[in-house]
């Protein structure tokens, strides 16, 4: 057993649930599409995630201690992606048109994990913090990759299911509207935590 199982499921609680991109986005896509139709959105967060912080376990970290340059260059990456995703939040339209929309599918949500800036930072830390090298390597680095597993499914469930539940109240055109923005600001809020 990992001796700071505790912290370490606070830490995954706590960086799962809070709004972030993939958060954000689960919301949006619960709302517009549904839950059903969010599905694979869901199934690309929960294994993009586990496999993008198994890679950092497992080499990516000593290759960003090494070049720092490439870390910095994911997360303005995943940044400009962010802003042009909340653009597109902001400016999607109402219901009818929004049917024509496709939701975003498995590939792209587990693609854009490696872009995801929150997501590559909470990676950073706990592998910094929970795994260490040693005897106890593929035990620990077994626990943390379980446990965000488990999280990265709670939370992204629970996120889903509150943009569901908004639709149950977008009983005109404005409603869907001002939703779309309120996402779409939450999701630009989400880039000044990267950098502070």
């Amino acid at each position: 057993m990992h001796p700071e199982l505790l912290s370490l499921c606070l830490f995954m609680f706590v960086t799962s649930c809070s709004p972030g991109p993939n958060n954000i986005v689960a919301s949006h896509s619960g709302f517009n599409h549904g839950f059903k139709k969010t599905i694979p959105l869901m199934l690309g967060v929960i294994f993009g995630f586990t496999f993008m912080l198994a890679v950092i376990n497992f080499g990516l970290i000593n290759i960003f201690k090494l070049y720092p340059i490439i870390q910095k260059g994911l997360i303005f990456t995943g940044t400009a992606f962010l802003i042009y995703l909340s653009y597109k939040i902001s400016f999607s339209k109402s219901s009818d048109e929004n049917e024509k929309l496709r939701p975003v599918n498995f590939m792209e949500t587990f693609l854009y994990q490696f872009l995801n800036p929150k997501g590559v930072i909470v990676a950073i830390i706990a592998v910094s913090t929970y795994v260490e090298s040693g005897s106890n390597f593929i035990s620990y680095s077994i626990w943390l990759l379980g446990i965000a597993f488990v999280f990265a499914v709670i939370s992204i469930i629970f996120w889903t299911i509150i943009g569901k539940f908004m639709r149950k109240f977008a009983t005109n055109e404005k409603f869907i509207k001002w939703f779309n923005y309120v996402m779409s600001a939450l999701l630009l809020s989400c880039i000044a935590t990267f950098y502070y």
